[in-house]
């Protein structure tokens, strides 16, 4: 006889979707998004949520309600093949197996300590581990909260290290957007608003400009930190020219400012390497990093040279600090996704899925609304040309790549650029059939696919 068990029906969602088992999954776009659950969604949160960081007040979108692997599901039961990767987060896939059971083991044990007083087994394993990742000699790491929160950590470092309160940083930077960072950031959009209140002794150079217009800003002797992308993600995948980088180091040592590269988008080996800065033979001073290398849950560092973070007063009153810094949780996650990202095979996979890419996107070039494609790794821009941006730019084209099951982000200051920046496991079947689909909805193409 069966037993009650057996016989009990199983439960349904309350919303009649299906749920992900797989993460390596074709779109299925069910009702056309976004659908009426996600309206409604949307329409209770914009009645409780502030409206500057609701930011589907300007129009619903899909919800997600699962991810997993390369795949998400929305509130309306639609399955989409996934291209940002959660703003990059989710590098080694949604809901990683091994990331899940170690926040599962960890939040067993604890779940939350005592911040910067009280420290956990899993930060000092996780603080080892990235040290020994470090791409300079004698390293240290400072945690941090947020990527915004690592660059602040990395501009006050330098501030206390050099003595120095002037800040060289590049047009089309982006570093977040708390004040030191917002003030080192280039876009105007988030700057004008805050204006009178970001650091006056920031100057922003071209990204990629002549050495001599570098050196003339140095040789002032205010300088003390040079921030700088080793690619520029949110101005739209912006690539520098070869040597740039390195020459842009020795600049900045012969001078007396510290290097800090912001790797937080890039870190973890999305372009490649595990810092994109090694490609270019770069040793920063101060790097910070963060996204995917949690995967998933909310971390950031900063790695640098144990000299200047030594300049940091101890022993009394952490000067900078955060209730939830290192949390447990996170540094759990964290040390499961370094295991993931230093395998063997998941290195192979990623650089074959890059091959992939690289190919793929020549697809997109021919396009007649596209001007340029660039990128490198699993991180890669599809620019469009003006004429495009009359017909709402890389927004419209990522909002109808909805209807084809595709999710994409738009970047660039003027919204003129699909960035593309799949997790590692997206598979080359799920590849070919978001790019089919990104092609059927480019700007001028009638059809949206389903």
């Amino acid at each position: 006889m069966r037993s009650a068990t057996t016989l009990r029906p199983r439960r349904r969602r309350h919303d009649g979707a299906a749920s992900l088992q797989r993460g390596d999954l074709l779109p299925r776009i069910t009702s056309p998004p976004p659908g009426p659950r996600a309206r409604q969604l949307a329409a209770d949160l914009a009645a409780f949520e502030a409206p500057g960081i609701n930011t589907i007040g300007a129009g619903p979108s899909p919800l997600w309600r699962e991810a997993r692997g390369a795949n998400v599901l929305d509130v309306d039961g639609n399955r989409y093949v996934d291209l940002t990767s959660g703003f990059g987060v989710a590098l080694v896939g949604h809901r990683h197996p091994a990331v899940v059971a170690a926040v599962r083991r960890q939040a067993a044990r604890l779940l939350h300590g005592l911040g910067d007083v009280h420290a956990h087994p899993a930060r000092v394993a996780l603080a080892a581990a990235l040290v020994a990742r470090a791409p300079m000699a004698d390293a240290a790491v400072y945690f941090a909260a947020s990527g915004s929160d690592a660059v602040e950590v990395a501009l006050k470092t330098a501030l206390l290290a050099s003595g120095r309160p002037g800040v060289l940083a590049f047009a089309g930077g982006y570093h977040g957007l708390t004040l030191g960072a917002l003030a080192a950031g280039a876009r105007e959009t988030f700057r004008a608003p805050f204006a009178a209140h970001l650091h006056a002794h920031t100057q922003h150079l071209p990204f990629g400009c002549a050495a001599s217009a570098i050196e003339d800003c140095l040789a002032r002797g205010e300088v003390g930190c040079v921030i700088v992308e080793p690619v520029q993600g949110r101005a739209g995948v912006v690539l520098p020219p070869s040597g740039w980088l390195a020459e842009l180091a020795a600049m900045a040592r012969r001078h007396g400012a510290l290097l800090v590269v912001d790797e937080i988008l890039t870190g973890g080996g999305r372009t490649g390497p595990f810092f994109a800065c090694t490609a270019e033979g770069v040793e920063p001073d101060l790097l910070c990093c963060g996204k995917a290398l949690a995967g998933g849950l909310p971390f950031a560092a900063v790695l640098g040279r144990r000299e200047l973070l030594a300049a940091w007063p101890a022993g009394g009153e952490a000067l900078h600090t955060a209730t939830f810094l290192a949390h447990p949780l996170s540094c759990a996650a964290a040390l499961a996704t370094l295991r993931v990202l230093d395998h063997p095979d998941f290195v192979a996979r990623a650089a074959a899925l890059a091959a992939a890419i690289a190919t793929s996107v020549e697809e997109l070039a021919a396009l007649p609304s596209v001007r340029a494609v660039r990128g490198r790794g699993l991180l890669w821009g599809v620019e469009l040309h003006d004429a495009a941006l009359t017909a709402g730019g890389a927004a419209a084209w990522a909002r109808r790549a909805l209807g084809a099951g595709v999710l994409a982000l738009p970047a660039g200051e003027r919204g003129e650029v699909l960035e593309l920046l799949p997790p590692a496991v997206l598979t080359l079947r799920q590849l070919a059939v978001a790019i089919a689909g990104l092609r059927r909805t480019a700007a001028g193409n009638a059809k949206t696919g389903r």
